[in-house]
């Protein structure tokens, strides 16, 4: 079945992070919803996959303002059919940084459920995310059409641009698992 990779994955997480509800959530969903990696799956929502993307130095991560929502968030991006959530992360920090970048693990730092409101012929719905730590080579960016702009980030400033508690939980993360 193409969802007992992340099945496992999740399963694995939530062995990490007994408390978080949120991977409980999330793995009911992908349990229920053979389309879940679809990105016309409406029923609840879809997979999505993002990237803490750490400069060299690891003491910065790369965040993107938003086109559609406005908002400075985390690079990444639907899962389109791809069942494999770290591949789709690097994959979307790739097209959306102009980096090269690699992974730091290949286990999910984070995970989170968040609605995504209705625009254009979408419906509202939720992104179910998977977040991986990505470090970059270089820190010289070239965005897409989808960001308004890329910005480095300082981990211990991120509440500077955003109040997003799952970003603020994603940064805070980071942190420890770097030891800073």
């Amino acid at each position: 079945m193409h969802r007992d990779a992340l099945l496992a994955m999740l399963n694995r997480y939530q062995r990490r992070h007994p408390d978080e509800e949120t991977a409980r959530r999330f793995q009911r969903f992908v349990s229920n919803q053979p389309r879940c990696f679809e990105r016309d799956c409406w029923d609840d929502g879809h997979v999505t996959a993002s990237a803490a993307l750490l400069d060299p130095s690891r003491k910065s991560m790369l965040m993107t303002l938003h086109r559609k929502l406005g908002m400075w968030l985390q690079l990444g991006g639907h899962a389109d059919g791809n069942p494999d959530p770290l591949a789709v992360a690097r994959l979307e920090a790739e097209e959306e940084s102009g980096l090269d970048v690699r992974p730091a693990m290949a286990e999910p730092i984070d995970v989170d459920v968040h609605a995504i409101p209705a625009y254009g012929t979408d419906p509202a719905h939720y992104h179910y995310d998977m977040r991986f730590v990505l470090f970059a080579e270089h820190t010289e960016v070239k965005a897409n059409s989808e960001s308004e702009g890329l910005q480095w980030v300082p981990l211990d400033n991120v509440a500077s641009v955003t109040d997003e508690e799952s970003i603020l939980r994603l940064a805070a993360k980071c942190r420890a698992w770097l030891g800073t």
